[in-house]
Parts: structure tokens; sequence; C-alpha cells
């Protein structure tokens, strides 16, 4: 209905509020409560953005709490806009994902700066813009500080770190 409003959706990968469960943003092969090491996650996470954008709905960004001037930028340029806006605001949870708190911040920036987590505009369905440009580190500086991807297999870093780079790709043929 296009509505004017600005949904902030918070993405920490999980249902931590009811015991660090398998969501739909949930990443390959990360483990959670109710996907044990023998049975982690095979499938993808959902891109909400891309799904947002497909709607062409007149504002779509991701944002991160590691880059808080570009988020603060985001949300007033939103709040500029009329019709529905939406942010998709990524932030590591300690728990959840088993690391030492003090280094959220690091994580944050390490998704962004390993094209995990790119930083992104979407206006009208079909205007993309990138706001930061990575430095396109290795997955594995991302994942392996994680103890949810403690149980990842031989291969698995490769596989992760082929389908970072097709997704970039895809990602990088939209923009303007």
């Amino acid at each position: 209905r296009n509505d004017d409003f600005l949904y902030v959706c918070y993405d920490n990968e999980a249902y931590m509020n009811t015991g660090i469960q398998r969501s739909s943003a949930t990443p390959w092969g990360a483990w959670t409560t109710t996907t044990p090491p023998a049975n982690l996650k095979n499938q993808p996470k959902k891109d909400i953005v891309q799904i947002m954008a497909a709607h062409r709905i007149p504002y779509a960004a991701t944002a991160s709490i590691a880059y808080p001037e570009d988020f603060a930028r985001k949300i007033n340029k939103a709040k500029a806009l009329r019709g529905l806006k939406f942010i998709y605001a990524f932030s590591p949870c300690p728990v959840g994902w088993r690391f030492p708190s003090e280094q959220t911040g690091r994580l944050a920036s390490l998704a962004v700066q390993t094209k995990i987590f790119p930083l992104y505009e979407v206006e009208d369905g079909d205007r993309f813009l990138l706001n930061v440009e990575p430095e396109g580190l290795p997955v594995g500086e991302y994942l392996k500080p994680q103890g949810r991807f403690a149980y990842l297999r031989e291969g698995d870093l490769e596989r992760i770190q082929e389908n970072v780079d097709r997704e970039w790709k895809r990602l990088m043929a939209r923009m303007a």
C-alpha cells in the first residue's frame, strides 16, 4: 500500500530472544540451538533487502553498527521521503554468535569488509548505490572468531567465499 512508514529491521541472524534459534536470516553453516553440529543450516540467508527492492518501495538500505554516520544518514534520508522505507540494520550478537562482547564492533566491520554484509541503498527498486567500498578481506577473518562457525568442515570456507563473491558480483551489476 506504500503507507508512509519507516521500518527498521534489526538483524542478528537468529531468533536470539528465544534461545538462539535458526531463522531465515541465519547464514549457511551457522550453528544455532535448533541446528546442531550434525545438521548445520544448509540454506543461505534470505536477502530481505532485495525482496523489498523487488516491491519497488521508495527506499531500502542496509546499515551496520560499525558505520554509525552511514546509519544516521540513511535514517535521515528515509525520514525525508514519502512512502514505505526499509532499513536493514546488522548487529552481531556476542551470546548467540559465541564471541567476546568487546569484539562486537570489529565483527560488524569485518562483515562489511569481507563483503558478507554490503552497505548500500536502493531507491524505487532500481537505483542501487554502494555506500562503503569494502577491502575484500577473506571471509575466514570474519567467520573464524565466531563459535557458531566452529563446526564448519573442510572446504566450507571456500564454499562460503565463492557464494559471497558470486553475490557481490550480482550486487555490483545492479549499481548505477
